[in-house]
């Protein structure tokens, strides 16, 4: 694959994808940018919206092993990493993997499961592997986590803790559709499920492949001061109790180096930032004292508007 194919790789996995989510390129943008940065994507929003089909439909483009967890209070952390169990017959243990050695992991509506239960996902987001009875396996690559999850004033949800929140790269809010998308999207699964249809256009190879040559992208020395004047103002201890982490920093220069790539560029400019900026920083936010709802959206925005855009934005 060559530099100037990311373009036309990332094209072919939103053209799949398109039919089956109406009007929402500019996520599924978003979401394949996460993951060709090496991150994991949390999609949030009210029942209905289209969540679980995003998931499906990306890991369904993805012709790799593909493993779903429905989140429940009742799930145990040995439900997603798995367990040892003794053997009788043979007088030795066996670790049995649990759905998260996949290449793509669906965890459905994540904040449904208890905190001991949502920790258990941590290790294998951050490090690729899993520790169990001492021993560690590690993850085959690629693998990334796609995590649903509804608004936590919905009843039966478990706030996810915030180093929790912290390992997903961007969060993603897919929205209501627009009366003319409502529209097509209704004829569109008329009298079919355009998710049945869909099929694998990527091979996991092409995957990292892809992942390692957005990685050239280069950035400015004047960019990079830019990303972290974005957090350093967004960290105002007069309106937050917790800002961006120097995670969040890097997260915000991968990203923005892949969504460079995918506009056919081998270089960042400062729109590159500013248009993933919200996504990247707004769920690592915890706005001081009383807000309406999505606050740190408005954070996020006025820190655009206030930051100095760098002039100099080639390498």
């Amino acid at each position: 694959m060559l530099y100037t194919d990311i373009s036309t790789f990332t094209n072919r996995i939103v053209d799949n994808i398109r039919p089956v989510l109406v009007g929402k390129e500019r996520i599924i943008r978003q979401l394949l940018a996460a993951v060709l940065a090496g991150g994991h994507v949390l999609l949030e929003d009210v029942p209905g919206t289209g969540k679980t089909t995003l998931a499906k439909a990306f890991a369904g483009s993805i012709t790799g092993r593909y493993a779903r967890i429905q989140f429940t209070p009742d799930l145990l952390p040995s439900d997603v990493t798995g367990m040892t169990i003794y053997r009788q017959g043979t007088g030795t243990f066996e670790f049995l993997p649990g759905p998260v050695f996949t290449n793509v992991l669906l965890a459905d509506e994540i904040n449904r499961a208890t905190p001991r239960t949502q920790s258990a996902l941590l290790e294998a987001m951050e490090e690729r592997q899993v520790t169990e009875n001492g021993k560690t396996y590690p993850l085959k690559p690629p693998f990334f986590v796609i995590a649903t999850q509804n608004p936590v004033e919905s009843q039966g949800t478990f706030p996810l803790p915030e180093a929790q929140m912290d390992r997903f790269l961007v969060r993603l809010t897919p929205g209501y559709p627009d009366a003319a998308q409502s529209v097509q999207m209704l004829e569109s699964r008329d009298r079919k499920d355009p998710l049945a249809d869909l099929s694998g256009v990527v091979r996991p190879g092409e995957l990292l492949e892809a992942q390692q040559l957005a990685k050239d992208c280069q950035i400015s020395k004047d960019l990079l001061g830019y990303i972290v004047a974005l957090c350093e103002y967004v960290r105002n201890p007069e309106k937050v109790t917790l800002g961006p982490s120097p995670r969040a920093m890097l997260m915000l220069m991968h990203i923005s180096k892949v969504w460079a790539a995918m506009q056919g560029r081998d270089y960042v400019i400062p729109e590159d930032i500013r248009e993933l900026a919200d996504s990247v920083l707004a769920h690592r936010l915890i706005p001081k004292g009383f807000h309406e709802p999505g606050y740190e959206h408005t954070l996020i925005r006025e820190c655009l508007q206030a930051v100095p855009v760098p002039t100099e934005a080639r390498p």
